[in-house]
């Protein structure tokens, strides 16, 4: 069992007296290896919920400029620091949707989709006026629609399979006869209607 794991199931003080007991007189080293404990945690989620594991991140960055900063007292300090590890270990923020909690998934979905402080409970908050491609009238959409209009009116430079070259064959054209009920599809080129 790792050291979050132990500081979750049974508090900091049994995690530190346990784990950590070669460093009972540093507390320095005690708080540099719980945070390097709580940094890799989050670096080996960060890529499942990015937007949740960011805040976590940024959590513990505050946490360690105050312990540097000695704004904060040691005890004070372990009791942020074992929050912070129950939040990083459950990987669920506490204004979550219940329905949301047993999918990590849907978890991570909502935590990005919900990134910038947008109400949650709004139906409308998905298709933003201010998005890159808004609704008609867009600029941004007029432009990009106007540059793929005259992207593909645009002739190609190089030759197609179906323009002559000079010294190169055309393949022969191709007939189609169109059947009436009941007959079967009949294809000729003009070389196989000649040899006929």
């Amino acid at each position: 069992m790792g050291l979050l794991e132990i500081i979750v199931k049974t508090g900091i003080a049994d995690a530190i007296a346990s784990q950590l007991a070669g460093m009972k007189g540093n507390p320095g080293a005690i708080a540099e290896t719980i945070e390097n404990n709580v940094r890799r945690k989050i670096i080996k989620e960060q890529l499942s919920d990015p937007a949740y594991y960011d805040s976590m991140s940024a959590l513990l960055d505050e946490l360690i400029e105050a312990r540097r900063d000695k704004a904060i007292e040691y005890e004070e300090y372990l009791k942020r620091i074992a929050a912070l590890t129950n939040k990083v270990e459950a990987g669920v923020a506490d204004d979550t949707p219940d329905e949301l909690k047993s999918s990590p998934a849907l978890r991570a979905l909502f935590n990005n989709l919900n990134r910038e402080g947008r109400d949650s409970t709004q139906a409308d908050w998905v298709a933003e006026p201010e998005a890159e491609y808004g609704g008609p009238g867009h600029t941004t959409l007029q432009i990009a629609l106007k540059n793929s209009i005259s992207f593909n009116s645009k002739p190609t430079s190089r030759p197609s399979a179906f323009t002559p070259t000079p010294g190169r064959k055309s393949p022969p054209p191709v007939s189609l006869q169109v059947p009436t009920s009941g007959t079967q599809l009949a294809v000729s080129t003009a070389n196989s209607a000649s040899r006929t």
